[in-house]
C-alpha cells in the first residue's frame, strides 16, 4: 500500500512514493530508498505515535520503501505518510488514490508543521494529486492554493489523519478543513521617506531604482542616512501580481523557519532581505546538503540588501555577478546542478573609507586610513560587480538647515506621492512587456535596448558624448539605456530625451572610485 509525500529540494521538490509491506519475520521497520537521518529515525516516532494514538502496531516485519529509490531523501515530514502507509498495509487504515500527506510525528501522535507545504501543494496539483493531509500549523499555506483546486484536511495528530481517511473512503472524497480566512501579508512598516531630511539625490535614485528594477550602490561618511534610506525602499514599491506573489510565497515556503517563520498569509510586496555581513556565502547563494533557497532566491521579486558590502566577505561578494546577469543560480552538487531563481535588484550601502572619514565636509583630511587601505577596502567590489550596479549615489550627512527643528513644517515627499508614480511606470512597463519574459527595464536584454529605447536625435548625440567622456563599458552603455528608459517611463514619455539619458548619466559616473565622495 502506498502514499504519495513531497520532499523539499533546491527551488522545487520531489513527489515520493511511499510503498509499505508487511511479511512474517522478526518484529521490526527496514527503511529502503537511500533513507537518511531524520527519515531513518521516524521508525521510532511512528511506532511511539501509533501506540500513544490508541492503535496496534503491527507485530510483524515491516519494509517500508521511498521512490523513486536511487535519490536519498531526509527530513521528518515523512513522518506521518508513512504512519498512514504502514496502517494501510495493516488494514488499520483505507488509503487509496492519488492522495499527498505531510507531516512530522511527536511521540504522542501530534502532528507538527513541516517546511515546503506550499511547494507540496503545487506540485501535486502538477501531478494530477488534487488531496492533501497537511499538519494543522501549514493549514494557512495550503488555503492559497485551495482556489485552484486543492482539497485538503488539516490534521492536528495522527487519529485525525486517519479518521479523515475513513470519511474518503465512505464519501468519496476527503473531507475539507474549515478554510482559514484567505489572508494577504499584512502591510509592514518601513517607515516613510519624509522621515529623511534632504538626500534629494539618494532619494530619486532609490525611486528610479525602484520603477525599473536596478541596482544601486550607495557611498558616503557615517550618519548620512544611506541605512535608513535603503530600508524604507519597500515602502515605494508596487504591490507583486498575483503569480509572482504565490512563487515569492513557494520558495519562502521551501525555505521554512529559516526566511522568518512558517508562513502565515500570501506574500504580496517584494520582500526586502538584509544578511549580516557574517553570513557565509551558502547562507547567501543558497545549498547544503539538501540543497534549498538561500538569501538570493528569497529575494526573488524584491532586494537584497547589503548593508556595509565591503565588510562582507570577497567570495560572496563575487559570487553575485553571475545571478546579476542570468537572474538564476546554479548550484552543482555531486547529483547534478540545482537551478535557484534569483531575480532581484541588489542594494549595496558602504562608506567611503574604513575608518568612515573621508568626504565629511571640512574635515576631509581626518581620515585615518592610508591610500592603500582606502584602496584595498574599495577593491573588495571589484570592477566586474561594480559595472552591473546601474545607479551609484555619493551622500553627506544633512547639513543643519536641512534637519530644521522639530516645530518646523516637514515638507519632504512621502512614500505614497512616490509610490504612485513609481507604480504608474511599473504599469507602463507590464504592458510594454506582456507576453514576454520581461518584467521590468533592468531586464531588458541588450539586444532588444534598440527596440524599446527609442531616444530623439538631440538625445542621441548628448548620450553617444557622454559615454565617450567617461569612457564606460558596453554594459554601462546598456545600463545607463535602461535606466532612462525608466526615468522616462516615470514621466510617462514613450520616447527618451535628453534630460532623462543625462540624468541617467549622472546616476551612473560616480562609484568607481572612493574618492569620488570629495567631488560632490
Amino acid at each position: 500500500m502506498s502514499v504519495f509525500t513531497y520532499m523539499p529540494y533546491g527551488a522545487g521538490g520531489i513527489i515520493i512514493r511511499v510503498e509499505s509491506d508487511i511479511r512474517r519475520g522478526i518484529p521490526g521497520i527496514d527503511i529502503s530508498g537511500l533513507a537518511e537521518g531524520a527519515v531513518r529515525e521516524a521508525r521510532d516516532r511512528v511506532r511511539a505515535a501509533f501506540r500513544n494514538s490508541g492503535f496496534n502496531f503491527p507485530m510483524d516485519r515491516i519494509l517500508i520503501n521511498l521512490a523513486p529509490a536511487g535519490l536519498k531523501k531526509d527530513g521528518a515530514a515523512l513522518d506521518l505518510p508513512i504512519a498512514l502507509s504502514v496502517m494501510a498495509a495493516a488494514g488499520l487504515a483505507p488509503v487509496s488514490g492519488n492522495l499527498l500527506v505531510m507531516g512530522e510525528l511527536e511521540l504522542s501522535g501530534k502532528v507538527r508543521p513541516v517546511r515546503g507545504a506550499l511547494a507540496a501543494i503545487a506540485a501535486g496539483l502538477n501531478e494530477g494529486i488534487t488531496e492533501f493531509i497537511v499538519p494543522a500549523e501549514n493549514a494557512k499555506e495550503a488555503a492559497i492554493l485551495a482556489e485552484k483546486g486543492a482539497r485538503f484536511i488539516a490534521a492536528e495528530n495522527l487519529a485525525n489523519a486517519v479518521h479523515a481517511l475513513f470519511i474518503r473512503e465512505e464519501k468519496g472524497l476527503l473531507p475539507v478543513s474549515a478554510e482559514p480566512a484567505f489572508l494577504s501579508q499584512k502591510p509592514a512598516d518601513y517607515g516613510d521617506f519624509a522621515d529623511v531630511k534632504g538626500q534629494a539625490i539618494y532619494k530619486r535614485a532609490l525611486e528610479v531604482a525602484a520603477a525599473g528594477g536596478h541596482n544601486v550602490l550607495v557611498f558616503g561618511p557615517p550618519g548620512a542616512g544611506k541605512t535608513m534610506l535603503a530600508r524604507r525602499i519597500p515602502s515605494v514599491m508596487t504591490a507583486l501580481t498575483p503569480d509572482e506573489a504565490v512563487e515569492v510565497t513557494r520558495l519562502h515556503s521551501l525555505a521554512g523557519p529559516r526566511s522568518g517563520g512558517f508562513i502565515e498569509s500570501l506574500i504580496t510586496s517584494p520582500p526586502l532581505r538584509a544578511p549580516h555581513h557574517t553570513a557565509s556565502a551558502e547562507g547567501i547563494l543558497g545549498g547544503g546538503r539538501i540543497p534549498r533557497p538561500g538569501e538570493i532566491s528569497l529575494a526573488h521579486f524584491g532586494v537584497l540588501f547589503l548593508d556595509e558590502a565591503p565588510e562582507f566577505r570577497i567570495n560572496v561578494l563575487q559570487a553575485l555577478r553571475e545571478p546579476l546577469e542570468d537572474r538564476v543560480i546554479s548550484i552543482v552538487r555531486a547529483d547534478g546542478p540545482v537551478l535557484l531563481p534569483a531575480e532581484f535588484q541588489l542594494l549595496l550601502t558602504a562608506n567611503s573609507c574604513r575608518c568612515g572619514r573621508l568626504g565629511i565636509r571640512d574635515t576631509g583630511s581626518s581620515c585615518l586610513c592610508s591610500n592603500d587601505e582606502i584602496s584595498r577596502y574599495w577593491r573588495k567590489f571589484g570592477g566586474a560587480l561594480l559595472d552591473r550596479v546601474e545607479i551609484r549615489a555619493a551622500v553627506h550627512p544633512p547639513k543643519i538647515d536641512e534637519m530644521g527643528s522639530q516645530n518646523h513644517k516637514n515638507t519632504e515627499e512621502t512614500s505614497a506621492v512616490i509610490a504612485l508614480r513609481v507604480k504608474l511606470a511599473v504599469e507602463i512597463q507590464r504592458n510594454r512587456f506582456k507576453g514576454t519574459e520581461i518584467r521590468r527595464n533592468a531586464l531588458l536584454p541588450a539586444g532588444k535596448t534598440a527596440a524599446f529605447c527609442p531616444m530623439s536625435e538631440k538625445c542621441e548625440k548628448a548620450f553617444h558624448t557622454a559615454i565617450d567622456k567617461l569612457g564606460l563599458s558596453g554594459r554601462a552603455y546598456h545600463g545607463i539605456l535602461r535606466v532612462g528608459r525608466t526615468i522616462a517611463d516615470l514621466e510617462g514619455k514613450e520616447v527618451i530625451e535628453t534630460e532623462h539619458i543625462l540624468e541617467a548619466v549622472q546616476h551612473r559616473r560616480l562609484g568607481d572610485d572612493p574618492w569620488d565622495i570629495l567631488s560632490i
